[in-house]
């Protein structure tokens, strides 16, 4: 008997079901969760990088028009020159673009949803620097919840980010809650959200509060004028649009959205991985939940609706206006609550929640939010640590990486050689 495995048939051949019904969706079953969990704790190199290799100056560019981030320091090139990094430089979450959470997570029959982070970077993103990162998966955790029908998985992984100088920039230990996509059509927690509905006194507050949206820019923020108790926003995003995403995709990359030849051969190394749309009879890639709202209700949502990267990425927008050219943004964690979906507009606010000096350099942590205009945490209350300017001590001291997290980088290997061995 030959134990050579059949041809997997293409995704667009699969059947969708008995009677033109819908597409029998995968389970995410206890072996597959089994092999998920194996490959835990084993630091390798991707096949390759998500969107961008280089933070070039047009890529800085792109991404900062996605966030709808005006800062001259990520977009004048003579502006920059003037400032201390003399180059423009990134903003801190543009690392997104270069590989949004580790391959390897959830599985098949699963959807994902990008939920939150913590991030640390140690270096400024300079225009010109050129990246290579380490992927570590972390823990699967089962959690009982509403949206996967009674039953949804954390799935935890590391990204690290490396320089063409082997600096580690940074990196972010994200989360993603996993549901099978059955499931969480079936329970439909959001749908019927209302479609929100703007006058035009409503309008005259949204374009005054962008009017008022403060760019700290070339003034230092210095540490001596900070206070516990001071304020940071409000910051706006919204009314949230299809031309939102498209913006953003067109800053920050895709992780599914190919063309032709190279998508449809994609689809037949993966071709599970397409959602079926019972309401127009077609199957595509899940990640067109961000652009139509057919695909959104599939899953449980009544209308297309943000990134987690995107999202978070604002609230990296309300630190780094906040915090002027001269600090740096150390820390960040985010946790992402209800569905941001179109015509939704997010609120950014925070405060100053302690201020300390830590080995040389000169900290304020703030706790920072996002609500929308239904009262709702798009963003609970989560912190951040600012590295600002001194006026005693002198211009911001940059942090360095853990030991642990320096090893893991020293230690990775090739994914395709730890897959060899039957390592991962």
């Amino acid at each position: 008997m030959s134990n050579k495995k059949a041809p997997m048939e293409h995704a667009r051949l699969l059947p969708v079901g008995e009677k033109g019904g819908a597409l029998k969706h995968e389970k995410f079953t206890p072996e597959v969760q089994t092999r998920r969990r194996a490959r835990a704790d084993k630091p390798f190199y991707p096949r390759d990088i998500y969107f961008n290799t280089q933070a070039s100056k047009d890529g800085i560019r792109h991404f900062a028009n996605g966030l709808g981030d005006l800062n001259p320091l990520f977009r004048e090139e003579e502006y920059a020159k003037k400032t201390k990094y003399a180059s423009i430089i990134a903003p801190p979450c543009y690392l997104y673009t270069i590989r949004w959470l580790s391959p390897g997570g959830g599985g098949t029959g699963i959807h994902g949803w990008y939920s939150g982070g913590e991030w640390e970077w140690y270096r400024p993103i300079f225009a010109g620097d050129e990246y290579t990162v380490v992927c570590v998966l972390r823990d699967l955790v089962e959690k009982q919840g509403k949206m996967g029908g009674g039953k949804t998985w954390i799935d935890y992984s590391e990204v690290i980010y490396v320089n063409q100088r082997h600096e580690i920039v940074g990196k972010e230990l994200g989360w993603a809650v996993m549901g099978e996509r059955e499931a969480s059509g079936s329970a439909g927690k959001y749908r019927g959200t209302p479609k929100p509905e703007y006058s035009r006194d409503d309008w005259m507050r949204i374009l005054d509060l962008y009017n008022k949206e403060e760019l700290r820019g070339p003034k230092p923020r210095y540490w001596e004028d900070v206070q516990v108790g001071d304020k940071l926003g409000p910051m706006l995003k919204g009314p949230l649009s299809v031309r939102d995403e498209v913006g953003w995709l067109m800053g920050a990359g895709s992780p599914f959205f190919r063309a032709h030849k190279i998508e449809y051969e994609w689809e037949r190394r993966h071709p599970h991985t397409l959602e079926y749309v019972e309401e127009t009879g077609e199957r595509d890639v899940p990640e067109l939940v961000h652009i139509f709202d057919a695909f959104a209700r599939t899953i449980g949502v009544e209308r297309a609706y943000d990134y987690g990267c995107q999202r978070m990425s604002w609230l990296g927008n309300l630190y780094t206006n906040w915090m002027g050219d001269d600090a740096f943004l150390w820390k960040m964690r985010g946790d992402l609550r209800v569905f941001n979906q179109m015509g939704d507009i997010t609120t950014f606010e925070g405060k100053v929640i302690k201020k300390y000096i830590e080995d040389g350099r000169c900290c304020v942590d703030i706790e920072a939010w996002g609500k929308n205009q239904r009262d709702e945490w798009s963003m609970r209350p989560n912190p951040a640590t600012v590295i600002l300017p001194s006026r005693e001590y002198g211009p911001v001291v940059y942090p360095n990486p853990s030991v642990k997290l320096m090893k893991e980088a020293e230690e990775a290997r090739p994914l395709d050689e730890l897959i060899k061995e039957g390592i991962i």
